[in-house]
């Protein structure tokens, strides 16, 4: 092997970790940068690196595409199924397909194509990407109402069937036509669905079950984890099935269940899914000669623009109306129709394929994925915070590290450090309440461990150290949260001053706080408010105008809110 080669990957992995700070501070997603970096060092770019085996980015891409749907279903909590699932399955389905045909119309006109060949662009830039929308949402600070965030998390995941079943077909089409092809895509489509949903769920369970039975050093597991689940996903595609979709959906079931030593899975994966993000968009990068993008960039333009302002939003309108989201809602999941490594994958078929104008297809998706990134990716944030779709969220610990001790159960060892005002005033550990079953193990200042006594004074720069299992990091996150959160994210501007029961009764509501809702039953309780307004799945942020006063949906159990925060109009 060339020295130099290695080299020079290094050197390109090195650049783009370096230069992601920078998309944070000027609003640019951190994908962008490493397509950028890897088109720099391509052949039009000072790297004058020539590359163009498409066979192995294609194979690179897949295995990269993969290491993120696990990490990605792994972060995926199963409760969001409930106001996700069936709005996400009709965008990765029947909106997939509207997303094609539309984008296919605009494709022929602006590039006067063979309606065959403007189909197969559509299918390509049909679906949502992963890789795209996990980054945004996890790597913005954004903390969106539940109904938004589980809509688009598993549409990106599970949208990619679709999406592959039209390019394959249409590949097929264009380059031998056959009597029955559309039959057999059709049967085609049934077997990748089927086949990954059912491989994605055995192969979760069988992984969940091979981790907890196995003794193994602990840094091991998440190795083993990332293994069996390249192994699901291989396995899926050589039996006809969807790669995607089978360890997308075995990352569900591993982040859903108990497994041995989870938080330090979560952490090593999220430096692998960070690997294999930039290992995707730089070779990809190096795949396209900025050269090439021009003499199509007006054509391209105008088929991305379409994309983004007309075509998702009228299929989100038509997949979407019946469940129940508001305007605000429909309007962002319209904006973050994110394409990014999977449409330029897809385009990989027709290059490999030999099929005529397939350079032209290749650079054409390409181009719509750096003007999503670059239009959609960098107001993601902003919008979000214009359009109110933002909730309070606790602060999480700096560290998890698992115990793996019977006796000890689920718990583990959190470090909380203290931040903020609040903490700027130094107050006895006696004064601080936690919830039941957490015990502070010890409290670290300048480089020392100090013993946990109750008149030992805590303030901003401590570390505390508490034995405490998972389902408490809410409570705890609230106790010893010290940052400054955005005025309108404050628990009680967000919420209200006043916080009621969701059993609680509209009559008595009118009794004790001097207020009257005209035309609604006093027999009618504020869960059952939100169940009307919502269609049945309410979550935390929801809100419900009712004359001078606003529920706020303060905390939910399934498809019921508990707690309710009120708001009185000036």
């Amino acid at each position: 092997m060339d020295p130099t080669l290695t080299l020079i990957g290094a050197l390109m992995l090195v650049i783009s970790i370096i230069l992601s700070p920078l998309s944070s501070r000027v609003g640019m997603p951190v994908l962008l940068v490493f397509l950028v970096v890897g088109m720099m060092m391509g052949e039009d770019g000072p790297g004058g690196i020539e590359f163009d085996n498409f066979e192995l980015a294609f194979l690179i891409a897949n295995l990269a595409l993969g290491v993120i749907l696990l990490d990605g279903g792994m972060r995926t909590r199963v409760e969001t199924f409930r106001v996700g699932l069936r709005p996400a399955l009709m965008l990765a389905t029947l909106g997939v397909a509207l997303t094609a045909g539309g984008a296919a119309v605009v494709a022929w006109w602006v590039f006067d194509l063979h309606w065959l060949m403007a189909l197969l662009i559509g299918a390509i830039i049909s679906s949502t990407d992963a890789a795209a929308v996990f980054s945004l949402l996890q790597g913005r600070g954004l903390h969106l109402n539940e109904r938004v965030s589980a809509t688009l998390e598993i549409e990106s995941g599970s949208n990619d069937p679709m999406a592959i079943f039209l390019t394959l077909l249409l590949v097929t089409l264009i380059g031998s036509y056959e009597e029955g092809a559309l039959t057999q895509g059709l049967l085609m489509l049934l077997q990748q669905f089927g086949l990954g949903t059912l491989a994605g769920l055995a192969g979760g369970f069988a992984v969940v079950q091979l981790v907890n039975r196995i003794q193994l050093t602990p840094s091991l597991y998440p190795l083993l984890v990332a293994a069996a689940g390249i192994a699901v996903f291989s396995a899926t595609n050589a039996i006809g099935g969807s790669g995607f979709l089978a360890i997308y959906l075995t990352g569900v079931v591993i982040g859903n269940r108990q497994v041995r030593m989870m938080p330090m899975i979560l952490q090593v994966h999220d430096g692998l899914a960070w690997l294999a993000q930039l290992c995707l968009f730089l070779i990809l990068g190096l795949l396209v000669s900025p050269s090439e993008l021009i003499p199509l960039a007006g054509a391209g333009l105008v088929l991305a623009l379409a994309l983004i302002f007309v075509i998702r939003p009228i299929t989100v309108l038509l997949t979407l109306w019946p469940f129940g989201f508001n305007r605000r809602e429909l309007g962002f999941i319209s904006w973050v129709g994110l394409r990014g490594a999977v449409p330029i994958v897809l385009a990989l078929f027709p290059v490999i394929a030999g099929l005529q104008d397939a350079q032209l297809v290749f650079h054409a998706a390409f181009f719509i994925v750096l003007v999503s990134l670059l239009v959609q990716g960098t107001t993601m944030a902003p919008l979000a915070r214009l359009l109110k779709l933002e909730v309070p969220a606790g602060e999480g610990p700096y560290r998890r590290l698992p115990l793996d001790v019977p006796a000890a159960g689920d718990h583990e060892l959190m470090l909380f450090p203290l931040r903020g005002q609040v903490w700027e005033n130094p107050r006895p550990l006696g004064h601080l309440r936690f919830p039941d079953n957490t015990a502070i193990a010890g409290v670290f200042r300048d480089r020392k461990c100090l013993q946990p006594r109750r008149e030992l004074k805590v303030a901003s720069g401590d570390v505390i150290a508490m034995f405490a299992t998972p389902a408490l990091l809410p409570d705890l996150g609230k106790a010893l949260s010290g940052r400054q959160t955005p005025q309108h994210l404050a628990e009680r501007a967000f919420f209200g001053d006043f916080v009621l029961n969701g059993d609680a009764l509209l009559g008595d509501v009118e009794q004790v706080y001097d207020i009257e809702f005209d035309g609604l039953s006093p027999d009618l309780s504020l869960a059952e408010c939100f169940a009307k307004r919502t269609k049945g799945h309410p979550v935390v942020g929801d809100k419900v105008v009712l004359g001078r006063v606003t529920l706020v949906a303060r905390a939910t159990d399934a498809d019921r809110v508990t707690k309710v925060g009120l708001k009185k109009l000036a």
